[in-house]
């Protein structure tokens, strides 16, 4: 069953604060409806509220991808995902498909800026094999949109949404700027707030015990 894109998000949200802030993972439901919602590398933002999320993290659970936990002492319950096992990714997989579901379709070289913060690929053909391994697999989970005018490089898309409309996807593809220096800051700001929001809980829940 194809994920809608509120799952999609959440999904690829979950995964990368796995992989990139694992200190704080899981993540409360506050802290992922924050990282949902932030401006930074995402395309499109979207403002979802809270009941969204939970909806989405409720599907996700039920086709095995996301799971919810509450450890003793804690009273906010929180979320994770677990895509590897439920699609058999090894190890990198995952961050390409982070990226997909947050920036839509890349070529692989933006792939390759994209995933630095995840994990490395030592060159562009150790990224691209690893996608065309995904795109084989027997569940495949990304495929490569065939070049169209305009674009020097074809541009890789994720497949957990649905299979896409070459043509639409074409035309509604924007120019893409690789990563620079303020948009690095604003994804560490985004860190920050989800941070607060987690305390926030932390102390919620201090507060609860001695009352």
């Amino acid at each position: 069953m194809e994920l809608t894109a509120e799952e999609g998000r959440v999904l690829g949200t979950l995964i990368e604060k796995r992989m990139t802030t694992p200190d704080h993972y899981p993540l409360s439901t506050v802290a992922l409806v924050n990282a949902c919602n932030q401006s930074s590398n995402r395309d499109p933002v979207v403002s979802y509220g809270e009941q969204t999320v939970l909806d989405a993290v409720n599907h996700l659970r039920e086709r095995g991808m996301a799971r919810s936990v509450k450890r003793t002492g804690e009273r906010a319950m929180k979320h994770a995902e677990s895509v590897a096992d439920a699609l058999d990714l090894d190890d990198r997989q995952p961050s390409l498909l982070a990226v997909l579901l947050l920036r839509g379709p890349q070529t692989t070289g933006e792939l390759r800026l994209r995933t630095e913060r995840y994990c490395e690929f030592a060159s562009l053909e150790d990224a691209e094999a690893e996608l065309i391994r995904m795109a084989s697999a027997d569940i495949p989970t990304v495929t490569l949109l065939e070049k169209v005018p305009g674009q020097k490089e074809p541009r890789w898309i994720q497949l957990l949404c649905g299979a896409p409309d070459p043509a639409s996807v074409a035309i509604a593809a924007p120019a893409v700027a690789p990563p620079d220096r303020i948009d690095a800051l604003r994804g560490e700001v985004d860190d920050l707030k989800e941070r607060v929001a987690e305390l926030r809980d932390q102390i919620a829940e201090l507060r609860a015990l001695f009352d």
